[in-house]
């Protein structure tokens, strides 16, 4: 009887750390999410209030570029530019919208020829971009994101 209490002791110390589960932290867990979590999308596109009637998030979507478009196009275009020679150029506006729907301008890249000849086509995209309406800001998980974009934008002046 001795020797079935003592194996039945022996065995019970030296199983228990069989029993032993792993302590998960909550480190561990957010570093497991941001491995699998997806940042180039986002569950809700930014939207203008114009396009508030639109339905569906792709609805939603088109309307913004379409919107920003064509804002941009028609301040570019309602401007008097002159140049001395002929301009032939894709800008590239990268700007972000922030958790707040707020627009910051990040950078305008072009050409040095349209540097030169219209000096003040930064402040041109920079008025066109905050005429805007109200810009709801992106979602993911259900938390406003700051998102940002670039926008190409042709310009041809002659």
């Amino acid at each position: 009887m001795k020797y079935v209490i003592f194996i039945i002791a022996l065995l019970s110390t030296t199983s228990c750390r069989y029993f032993n589960k792993k302590k998960v932290t909550s480190k561990d867990i957010i570093s497991q999410e941001m491995q699998t979590f997806n940042w180039d999308e986002v569950d809700e596109y930014p939207y203008i209030s114009s396009c508030d009637d639109s339905n569906t998030s792709e609805l939603k979507e088109n309307c913004f570029k379409t919107t920003i478009t064509t804002q941009i196009t028609t301040h570019l275009s309602n401007e008097k530019i002159v140049v001395t020679q002929d301009i032939n150029d894709t800008i590239r506006v990268t700007f972000v919208i922030s958790e707040k729907g707020v627009i910051d301008i990040k950078a305008i890249k072009s050409n040095p020829l349209t540097k030169a000849q219209i000096p003040n086509i930064n402040n041109l995209f920079i008025n066109g971009l905050q005429k805007l309406p109200k810009i709801f800001p992106a979602i993911k998980r259900g938390q406003q994101v700051k998102t940002e974009f670039i926008l190409p934008v042709i310009v041809r002046v002659h």
